[in-house]
């Protein structure tokens, strides 16, 4: 087996006359952790688009465990999307929601095991309570969790999440991320995670991509978030003392 669940050659992206990615090259160990950083509009969600097998890559090469993205038994995947993509309207519970990532499709009708394997993802992320509340009652901080439960609930073997902290307090937040290193302990799953927040992607990541289109960096946090990388990916850094504080919090 390949000492790598991701590798990437010279990938490119285009949507529709929009230049979205250009030449990202990186090879993503098993059982790691990988942080995706960048301003808005850098390519970020569009790389894992094309992991998924939604969006075809304009040049390239991309294999995961040794297969193209969509010829990835499902099962293998897990993924979170933005929380503010959800239509929460939806007159459904939390449970049904979670089942989905079983089936690949509504469970109007639902297996006994199937029920049994949603409860206990939901009791994983520590929301079996919320099991039978109705989406459009789910807090911004709970309405993570069962997308999360949803993602896990047939032990992938790579988990994928569009900035998963978005509306969730500092408490909630750490609790994500506690909850997420313990699956991977568990599980040897590998992670990436879309996030805006340079100082998660140094604590928690074992590598972090930097695109801006262009991929401007990838290795460990320390080297990719750099300060002469994140002035190219950001073309400023803020304060100074922002860029001391991650530097430093991460000694």
């Amino acid at each position: 087996m390949s000492d790598f669940i991701i590798n990437v050659e010279k990938l490119s992206a285009k949507i529709g006359d929009h230049q979205a990615l250009c030449n990202v090259s990186l090879a993503i160990p098993h059982n790691s952790f990988v942080a995706i950083v960048g301003p808005n509009g850098a390519g970020k969600t569009t790389f894992l688009k094309i992991l998924l097998g939604l969006i075809q890559p304009s040049a390239g090469k991309v294999k995961i465990l040794g297969r193209q993205p969509g010829e990835v038994p499902p099962e293998w995947i897990g993924y979170v999307p933005q929380v503010k993509t959800m239509d929460r309207s939806f007159p459904a519970v939390s449970v049904e929601l979670v089942m989905t990532g079983i089936s690949r499709r509504w469970p109007w009708l639902h297996r006994e095991n199937e029920y049994q394997l949603a409860m206990s993802a939901l009791q994983h992320v520590g929301a079996a309570h919320l099991a039978t509340r109705r989406l459009g009652r789910l807090s911004g901080g709970e309405l993570p969790r069962i997308l999360m439960a949803r993602s896990i609930v047939r032990r992938p073997k790579l988990v994928m999440l569009d900035e998963p902290a978005t509306g969730i307090d500092a408490v909630g937040e750490a609790d994500m991320y506690r909850m997420l290193e313990g699956y991977q302990k568990e599980s040897g799953a590998a992670l990436i995670m879309i996030t805006h927040d340079w100082h998660v992607a140094t604590h928690h990541a074992d590598f972090v991509l930097l695109l801006n289109c262009n991929q401007i960096s990838f290795g460990s946090p320390r080297k990719a978030l750099c300060e002469d990388h994140l002035r190219t990916a950001y073309g400023h850094i803020g304060h100074e003392h922002e860029l001391k504080f991650l530097f430093n919090s991460n000694d």
